[in-house]
């Protein structure tokens, strides 16, 4: 009667076989080496560009609403927001809703600044002196914008940093003239740096007083009102924001005469992070499919060759069938093949991965990283699809019969 080869001796043999047909096995691993790699370094970017939105949402402060203009078909149309606030929306914000400490509004446009002979496009936003606690931003020389400033409407800016460095690479910006399409201003103050929000580098922006903005720039008559790009809320505290949505929502009802369909839109950072991660979980999840389609053709691969090697080695089945091997031994051989060529190929490629994350994270802004768990997940699925994958090679060849095998001797 055969007996049972002990696990250990069909592990040694399969491993065995592997070592004799070195650059075979190398080749083989190929597939599930590209496709674990991919899956890791996919997710881990994903994560990565997720947290970066995340860390620029924080930013924000938990506290802080944006009272934006159009209503909800533009803005799922793309169409550019039509001017339904007003600055009297803004003041009467600070003054009615008990839920908000500090109201910032603003008015933003594109444009040329020169100082000398040097010139650099930057967002002009015209602004009040509550812009700086509402919006968390630091003046690290000069000064800011005051209500004296806003008052006289003078023509006063404060720059970002990455704008001060383009317009006076050497030395202090500050005191320093500067030009806004026809109109001259005197620099009073650089921004501590900001970097990206929303997309947008705040470090090369320009901030002037918000009745400047409107005389000197946009040509408005403010007797007609003061329209305005968004409103910028504090709220007292993080437990008010959403009381301070209600109310704000309410009151822009009542005043701009609403029964449906606001002609606005309040958001906070609770908002955009919900947005956000629904648009970047989706990303994620489809960069792993896509490193999964990699893996699966891994698999494939893997199959492919350990049918071709069953075709070669039928010699070698029948002569260990002769010799007393079972069907079991046989099978259990090739499919351990199959799952340590999986297997280490998987870490090869989890390590790949792991090695690009890394270079990404050091290189990139993008704080790309990747859970414990997700690589020993992404291993394990790639030492079952080799498992998978290998059992139609193995049951082929423990199903040969040995006589049949020995007469291609």
């Amino acid at each position: 009667m055969s007996r049972r080869m002990p696990p250990m001796e069909t592990v040694g043999m399969a491993l065995t076989t592997l070592r004799t047909n070195r650059l075979r096995s190398l080749l083989t691993m190929v597939g599930i080496v590209i496709g674990n790699a991919s899956v890791i370094t996919l997710v881990g970017v994903g994560r990565g560009a997720q947290g970066l939105a995340e860390e620029q949402l924080s930013n924000l402060g938990a506290n802080v609403l944006f009272v934006v203009p159009g209503n909800n078909d533009t803005r799922r149309r793309g169409v550019a927001f039509p001017r339904t606030l007003v600055l009297e929306d803004a003041e009467a914000i600070a003054e009615q809703v008990p839920s908000v400490k500090r109201v910032a509004p603003q008015i933003s446009s594109s444009q040329v600044v020169q100082l000398g002979a040097r010139s650099s496009t930057s967002s002009i936003s015209g602004i009040t002196p509550e812009f700086l606690p509402v919006r968390s931003f630091e003046v690290s020389k000069g000064r800011f914008i005051n209500a004296e400033d806003v008052k006289a409407a003078r023509n006063v800016a404060v720059i970002g940093p990455d704008l001060a460095a383009k317009l006076v690479p050497t030395g202090s910006v500050v005191g320093q003239p500067l030009r806004i399409g026809n109109q001259s201003f005197q620099v009073v103050g650089v921004m501590a740096p900001k970097g990206a929000v929303f997309g947008s580098n705040q470090d090369g922006n320009t901030y002037i007083p918000i009745s400047t903005m409107v005389t000197r720039l946009t040509g408005r008559d403010p007797t007609y009102g003061i329209s305005l790009s968004f409103i910028s809320v504090e709220a007292n505290d993080e437990s008010s924001t959403s009381a301070a949505k209600f109310q704000i929502t309410n009151l822009l009802r009542q005043r701009h005469d609403i029964l449906r369909d606001d002609d606005f839109a309040v958001r906070s950072q609770k908002d955009a992070l919900s947005i956000v991660g629904t648009i970047t979980g989706g990303l994620t999840l489809m960069l792993a499919a896509i490193g999964g389609i990699s893996l699966l053709v891994g698999g494939i691969g893997i199959m492919n060759i350990m049918l071709v090697s069953v075709s070669e080695r039928t010699q070698e089945i029948g002569l260990r069938k002769a010799l007393g091997a079972r069907s079991g031994d046989v099978l259990q051989q090739f499919l351990v093949e199959s799952l340590v060529l999986a297997s280490l190929g998987g870490a090869i490629g989890t390590a790949a991965g792991l090695g690009t994350i890394a270079l990404v994270a050091t290189l990139t802004p993008l704080p790309a990283s990747i859970g414990t768990s997700t690589v020993l997940m992404t291993v394990g699925l790639s030492g079952s699809i080799g498992l998978f994958f290998g059992v139609v090679p193995a049951r082929r060849a423990a199903k040969l019969d040995p006589i049949v095998a020995l007469r291609s001797l």
